[in-house]
């Protein structure tokens, strides 16, 4: 049975400033056993999008993973699925890490309520924290932004720099014509090293967490360095 069947008692976080802190290259505390999967970083849009499907796709994820103790990593804004998503894991008792560059926090509205909201000083030390924070990413609909850093994750896994599982939630066919364009570049002879391209493609928002859940932990000295090389170039 998928790991969202187990129940706990909703609670309601007190409601207090977030600590906010700057990007340090170390991992954050965790007194629990090590599991493959702690932390998700989740991409996905600041804006609602045209279906109503898309925001609640958003908010039952954040129900998911905080009835399963897993915390969100994300890009730090209120609006849209963004807002959503990071509202529905602290309404159900979960953690929020919210990253977002200093540029950005009026544009995207920093979203206030996240336990941790780290301030970096530009895009690429955004995305360089929210790789570093994350055991594994999904992508939910999104913009040009979504876009990028799912692409970027993608290529570090073409290149065997990481490990970590990427899940695609195809909701409501919003991925087809990337995934259309992924499979044309394959077809043409421009991806030759397609099998380390480590994605799953979902359709329902069900499916995310079971399938992260079975992924094997990057746990050897050759994956755990070629993710400090990752961290590195970004």
């Amino acid at each position: 049975m998928p790991p969202m069947t187990k129940t706990k008692p909703k609670t309601n976080p007190k409601k207090t400033n977030p600590k906010t802190t700057s990007p340090k290259k170390t991992s954050p505390k965790n007194t629990k056993p090590r599991d493959p999967v702690r932390q998700i970083c989740v991409y996905c849009g600041s804006s609602p999008g045209t279906d109503t499907a898309f925001i609640t796709a958003a908010q039952t994820f954040g129900q998911i993973l905080a009835e399963n103790e897993i915390g969100l990593v994300y890009g730090g804004g209120s609006g849209g699925l963004m807002g959503a998503l990071a509202a529905a894991v602290l309404d159900h008792g979960g953690r929020v890490v919210g990253i977002i560059p200093e540029f950005l926090k009026a544009r995207e509205r920093m979203f206030k309520g996240a336990q941790e909201i780290v301030v970096t000083s530009d895009m690429h030390e955004r995305k360089r924290v929210m790789f570093e924070r994350a055991d594994a990413f999904v992508a939910l609909p999104g913009g040009i932004g979504t876009l990028e850093e799912l692409v970027e994750q993608l290529t570090w896994a073409q290149l065997g720099r990481h490990k970590k599982p990427i899940v695609i939630a195809n909701i409501k066919g919003f991925w087809n014509a990337f995934l259309q364009v992924i499979g044309h570049m394959k077809d043409r002879g421009f991806i030759h090293n397609g099998g380390l391209l480590n994605y799953h493609v979902v359709e329902r928002v069900d499916d995310i967490l079971p399938i992260l859940l079975a992924a094997p932990a990057a746990d050897t000295r050759e994956e755990k360095l070629a993710e400090a090389e990752v961290m590195k170039r970004m």
